[in-house]
């Protein structure tokens, strides 16, 4: 679970909430074709073969790639001109009082004391209310100490309240007559930043190779090469879009008790990634959404910080049959498809159907879930702690400026028409490169990038146990 947050309730079958395929084998072709080089896939078949050959490549495994789902989840694209990016949210509107020790009682009087001279917010004539519904008026408050001493409202002392436990300040209450308050509450704002992730990628092939004939119809071509080419293209975009979701700030993770690998002095740096950032100030469920007390759980925790009325699920198998089960068994008893928003789509559920994306409703939350290919791939996420995610299908307002953001963007360092989003080029002696003397050619792939998630308390990351 990430940090600062409080546990809900925990269903021995089911999630607790905090805030916070193999290669074809056993035979001699496929394991030649696992690690298929230009050289050994001219030389493979002898002419006497070649009337009877098949050009189509086979999509063995379908189609690989996993980009996209930044772009379906409404991220956009934006340029970035410094290292790091700096962005602003707010905070509560209104602040909670957290103890840090037991109240104590004397002369009905009673005593509560916070960590910290900065948390106590309390002013005389506050009116405190007790987490039990018990509440009283501040009689005596310095800002410049950790305690704060309340009186209640009733004949009765007020029950004793436990560490760590909130106090919530709900009005107050002055005399006839009497002065305004002196003292004062500023509004809250967080900054925050991220830095740039920079990711390479290379592909070379010598020019007598890339001379050569092949034997499968690669787009209309037939040298091997470019499939090659093409898929370390895929790769490096699959690593850029895997960075922005997976990210995660090195200086964060860095052993300063070790001297065996030393982040700042390699200069290696890196920003949070999407799954980075609901770990650290989001929602967590630490196992599978299993039953409807999951979901609802869930739903009351985003009532709690301000969940927006459509969210998009995106799961991998496990989680999206579980929901289908759910859903199977809930439909008549408030959980339903035909009560769901489609405001996302246009008010269009043809057309999230059509995006794949199946919808249910409940308490006033409209799901939209699609599976995951990422989290569905053997060579990728499937076997990994992360089963989903609820994005909110929305925009935020930044509090500083007034304007209006989506929840997740995309930056790409930009400026005066150099733009560092996809870089591409080649350096060799063939195919018009003239850079160098080598007979061959390399295809080099760079970009720097980063992901900001705004509002990340919204969003909800759900873990397989």
């Amino acid at each position: 679970m990430a940090a600062n947050r409080s546990s809900l309730d925990t269903n021995s079958a089911g999630a607790s909430f905090g805030f916070g395929g193999d290669l074809p084998s056993g035979s001699f072709n496929s394991q030649k074709f696992s690690s298929l080089t230009a050289a050994d896939y001219v030389s493979l078949y002898d002419l006497a073969n070649k009337e009877d050959n098949r050009d189509m490549l086979v999509k063995t495994f379908g189609a690989q790639g996993i980009t996209g789902f930044l772009q379906m989840v409404g991220a956009i694209k934006a340029n970035g001109t410094a290292d790091e990016v700096q962005y602003w949210e707010e905070t509560r509107l209104h602040r909670t009082i957290k103890l840090s020790s037991n109240s104590s009682v004397s002369s009905n009087v009673t005593t509560f004391t916070v960590a910290t001279a900065a948390e106590n917010i309390a002013r005389a004539n506050d009116i405190i209310l007790c987490p039990n519904g018990e509440r009283g008026v501040v009689v005596k408050a310095n800002k410049t100490t950790t305690t704060f001493e309340v009186v209640s409202l009733t004949t009765n002392d007020l029950t004793q309240v436990a560490s760590a436990k909130e106090l919530v300040i709900i009005g107050n209450l002055y005399a006839q007559g009497s002065e305004q308050p002196t003292e004062f509450m500023e509004s809250g704002l967080v900054k925050r930043t991220n830095k740039y992730n920079i990711i390479k990628e290379v592909y070379k092939v010598s020019g007598s190779q890339a001379t050569n004939i092949g034997w499968i119809n690669i787009n209309g071509q037939y040298r091997w090469y470019m499939k090659s080419e093409s898929d370390t293209r895929q790769r490096f975009m699959d690593k850029r879009e895997m960075m922005m979701i997976l990210g995660q700030d090195p200086a964060s993770t860095k052993d300063t008790s070790s001297a065996s690998f030393d982040f700042d002095q390699r200069d290696l740096d890196g920003g949070e990634g999407y799954f980075a950032a609901i770990e650290d100030r989001g929602i967590v469920a630490s196992d599978l959404l299993a039953s409807m007390s999951d979901i609802d759980d869930m739903v009351k925790v985003l009532d709690k910080e301000g969940g927006v009325s459509e969210y998009a699920m995106y799961i991998n198998r496990a989680q999206d049959l579980q929901l289908d089960d759910i859903i199977a068994t809930g439909v008549g008893s408030n959980v339903t498809t035909g009560a769901a928003a489609f405001g996302s789509f246009g008010n269009d559920a043809d057309k999230a159907i059509a995006l794949g994306f199946r919808s249910f409703n409940r308490g006033g939350y409209t799901f939209h879930k699609h599976d995951w290919k990422l989290l569905n791939d053997p060579t990728l996420l499937a076997d990994s702690a992360f089963a989903g995610v609820c994005v909110p299908m929305t925009t935020v307002v930044d509090p500083k400026t007034g304007e209006r953001a989506p929840a997740l963007e995309m930056n790409y360092k930009n400026v005066n028409g150099y733009s560092r989003e996809m870089e591409h080029w080649m350096i060799g002696s063939v195919m018009g490169a003239t850079n160098a003397t080598e007979d061959s050619v390399a295809f080099h792939y760079r970009s720097e990038c980063n992901l900001i998630t705004r509002a990340a308390n919204q969003h909800v990351l759900i873990k397989s146990a």
